[in-house]
């Protein structure tokens, strides 16, 4: 039976009030949860932190931690009952909601079978442009629909996924005679049907076809979160402690890990190799690349098994979560107050009593960012390096900041406030910005390439985009502010089905489907339904969220008691 977040019996300090031993990686969980619960945060709220139904956002929390007091939510969760966001046969509540059967009939469209088992799902299911390689099925793409998968009640093609990407990434990866290291995973595969023969081979992509050639970075680490959120909802250890999978993640975390001339924990990577796969200045310590870098050793440090070598490898993990963990939260975090600090830095400055560690300066503040940045909020910037702040707004770098606990407490609450106070700027009419403000004239011909996809408000380039509403929304749940998310999924809806679930839109607002933004694409449509199925039954929430942990290293010396 999985044991969620909601399903814990605790005492009135909120720590887990039995404990029967140690021997799981739930188990593990719930000490480092209880050990430093998160913080009461001393900050102002906005109106969204008050919850519709007139409840506090302590009193929402400890209902929504309790079962037996979940009386105002329409669905209890339950681990042998199937969500009520079901098929879309059968039931009463998709007579009442239209879009979210459309959703799933969308979603199922596009399953993927290898040799007759559903092993993923392409990126799009639209005919009426070229494909290209929108009917492969990544890596990236494909976390939001397992987690609608899982809350669905359907873990197979999830365990079928993470089985066959794991095989692939042992694969030999070569570009232009170049090996690249054996723990990159792929960005996408696809299967090759031989009719003369009968039969089916996956091909895998590392960047050998992508355009610019880059190897993915993310794609190992949403293999780590996507198996930690199998293993956390089915219950069911059995995947995650198979000698392969346990291989898998050493191979993915030893390329990250490995010590060389860099001088930040932070992870030097290309640009283009994330969701943003193209040129967009998104290169060095991009704040999508460290976020999930963090989220995936967190993940990986609750599955890794506690044997001989395991344990030499978690003090690897621990060591390097405390120096990024401290170094994302000192230099990559932008407020009022630090933007102010930054406005007033001095240079050249020398020896380990610098303030401007970095050498910024001053006079590289863009202009925009004093009037987009409010009295009360924050958000950590793009990116951070010698001489250069990318101070832009990264939507699922700040989210996964809040998810895996990257960002504390308040910094959490903060980038909630940041939202609600320019949510014309993030949200617009349809949600959500990937990256905010946009590269324009000048600039956008030096950074892009003049990238004719990327121009001023769209695509990558300020461009909305539907699939990271389901980020936002557990986000949301997170920092209790529940209303936030609703608002946005009522914006989707209004659009998403009649405009047949685009990849992207453009303008300003949001107001425009994208100039050449794919039809049906499988990611919009599971995030949206990943966000209603979430906010309905806030306990899948525990799937993809981690909370802060402070005192790792101490269970580290007690892990002699934790072997499986």
């Amino acid at each position: 039976m999985p044991l969620n977040a909601m399903d814990i019996s605790q005492n009135g300090n909120g720590s887990r009030s039995t404990l029967e031993g140690f021997g799981s990686i739930f188990e593990i969980e719930d000490i480092l949860r209880s050990l430093d619960r998160p913080r009461t945060i001393n900050v102002e709220r906005n109106r969204s932190f008050e919850v519709s139904n007139g409840l506090s956002p302590r009193q929402f929390f400890r209902d929504a931690e309790n079962q037996a007091h979940l009386e105002h939510l329409e669905y209890v969760y339950s681990p042998s009952r199937r969500s009520i966001l079901d098929s879309p046969r059968g039931s009463s509540y998709f007579e009442s909601q239209p879009v979210v059967a459309d959703a799933w009939e969308a979603l199922r469209r596009s399953l993927v079978y290898f040799r007759g088992q559903p092993v993923g799902t392409i990126a799009a299911v639209d005919n009426s442009v070229e494909k290209v390689n929108y009917d492969q099925v990544f890596v990236r793409d494909f976390v939001p629909s397992a987690l609608a998968f899982l809350m669905n009640g359907e873990h197979e093609i999830v365990k079928n996924f993470l089985l066959k990407t794991l095989r692939l990434q042992s694969g030999e990866k070569k570009i232009d005679q170049f090996k690249l290291g054996e723990g990159v995973m792929p960005a996408s595969f696809k299967v090759l049907h031989d009719p003369v023969r009968n039969n089916e081979t996956l091909i895998a992509d590392f960047g050998e076809s992508a355009i610019g050639r880059v190897a993915p970075v993310d794609s190992g680490f949403w293999w780590i979160i996507l198996l930690r959120a199998y293993t956390k909802h089915t219950g069911d250890s059995s995947l995650a402690e198979l000698p392969e999978c346990q291989k898998g993640m050493r191979l993915i975390l030893s390329l990250c890990l490995s010590e060389g001339f860099d001088t930040f924990p932070t992870l030097l990577c290309a640009d283009g190799c994330s969701m943003i796969d193209r040129r967009m200045g998104v290169y060095g310590y991009p704040i999508e690349i460290q976020a999930l870098f963090f989220m995936a050793l967190k993940c990986a440090l609750l599955l890794i098994k506690q044997d001989d070598d395991g344990k030499e490898f978690m003090d690897r993990i621990v060591n390097r979560l405390q120096a990024l963990s401290f170094h994302m939260r000192s230099y990559f975090w932008l407020d009022l107050k630090q933007l102010n600090d930054i406005y007033r830095y001095k240079t050249e400055e020398y020896s380990h009593t610098a303030v401007n560690k970095f050498n910024v300066m001053p006079d590289s503040l863009p202009d925009w960012v004093f009037d987009f940045m409010p009295s009360r909020g924050g958000y950590f910037i793009g990116n951070v390096s010698p001489a250069r702040m990318d101070f832009r707004w990264f939507c699922l770098g700040n989210c996964v900041a809040i998810l895996s606990s990257l960002a504390t407490p308040e910094q959490s609450a903060a980038i909630m406030d940041l939202i609600e106070a320019r949510w014309e700027e993030l949200v617009g009419e349809m949600p959500l910005k990937i990256c905010y403000p946009t590269l324009e004239r000048h600039q956008w011909r030096i950074v892009t390439g003049c990238d004719p996809k990327n121009t001023r408000w769209s695509y990558h380039n300020g461009g909305s985009w539907p699939v990271l509403i389901w980020l936002l929304t557990a986000a949301c749940i997170k920092t209790g502010r529940p209303q936030i998310a609703r608002r946005a999924i009522e914006l989707a809806e209004s659009r998403l089905s009649k405009d047949h679930w685009p990849e992207y839109y453009d303008g300003k607002l949001g107001r425009y489907v994208g100039k050449q933004a794919r039809k049906f694409q499988t990611w919009s449509i599971a995030g949206y339904l990943v966000a209603k199925m979430m906010l309905e039954d806030p306990s899948h929430l525990g799937m993809i969220s981690l909370e802060e942990d402070k005192q790792t290293k101490h269970l580290i010396k007690r892990s002699a008691s934790w072997t499986s």
